[in-house]
């Protein structure tokens, strides 16, 4: 157990630069003690000492056959807890509400599940329309509609890629798309920071959806809405894009990139009901 002593300050300090310092190399596959002491300007024994301390806490594990030392899951699910009292759809919930009273249009949330978009939530606007993922818990390939385009456009790119790989086929099947069309409607989406689609593939409907981002900067959700062609022309749109990228910006600042339901957002529907 590490000491709570007030003269290990010194000793709680270095064990978390540690912990820093395996999330900032998590994609490697962790790091050997040598590599972590040199990277943090510490002894080989000072952080064998620390290291041994955090697994011992079950904060670090160690694979056996290449030594390097890694986060443990139990870290992660810590973390995830400390994002269940506030889960994503609960946080976005009353941004639906204020674009919903305020545009008088339906507004829907979406996240990404697999290759998939899922609608987590939505605010039934008057206007007798359909969507692509339907009600909550609907889902439609990445990069069919604008919520799903808004959240495919702005993944890393190799991220991205691979979905498209995937998709490009599925798409085809459901709107006779391509991918030269799917790569440029993403470079359109990442130029001008949001997807407006009035394509004809729901006849009489169209939509704009703007990405929103996690405290790291991740992509992990969209706001859109659907509504009539004619609702969407003219001077509205650009009314109703820098509406959802305000609310979009201010739940930034409010979304724990580690709340489970950016992993399993299914998870948070078991009592999801329209509004």
């Amino acid at each position: 157990m590490m000491s709570t002593d007030p003269g290990s300050v010194s000793s709680l300090h270095r064990a978390v630069q540690i912990l820093r310092a395996l999330a900032a190399d998590a994609a490697s596959g962790g790091r050997r003690v040598s590599e972590l002491g040199k990277a943090l300007g510490y002894s080989q024994a000072t952080t064998h000492r620390l290291l041994q301390q955090l697994v011992d806490e079950g904060l670090v594990v160690q694979d056996s056959g290449s030594k390097r030392y890694a986060l443990s899951l139990d870290l992660f699910a810590l973390a995830a807890r400390a994002g269940e009292a506030g889960g994503l759809r609960e946080r976005c919930r009353p941004a639906l509400l204020r674009l919903g009273a305020s545009l008088g249009d339906s507004v829907f949330l979406l996240v990404r599940a697999g290759f998939d978009a899922m609608c987590l939530d939505r605010w039934e606007g008057p206007f007798p329309i359909r969507s692509f993922t339907g009600d909550i818990g609907g889902r439609v390939p990445l990069g069919i509609g604008q919520g799903s385009m808004a959240i495919l456009a702005h993944l890393p790119e190799a991220e991205r890629d691979e979905v498209m790989r995937y998709n490009v086929p599925r798409i085809r099947q459901l709107a006779a798309l391509d991918e030269v069309h799917l790569r440029s409607e993403v470079a359109k989406v990442r130029g001008q920071g949001y997807a407006s689609t009035n394509s004809g593939l729901i006849e009489g409907m169209a939509g704009v959806a703007v990405p929103v981002f996690d405290g790291n900067a991740q992509v992990v959700a969209a706001l859109s809405i659907g509504t009539l062609t004619a609702r969407l022309e003219g001077d509205r749109l650009a009314i109703v894009v820098d509406l959802l990228q305000r609310e979009a910006r201010t739940l930034a600042t409010q979304i724990n990139p580690f709340d489970r339901t950016l992993r399993r957002p299914a998870d948070s529907l078991g009592a999801a009901s329209r509004p």
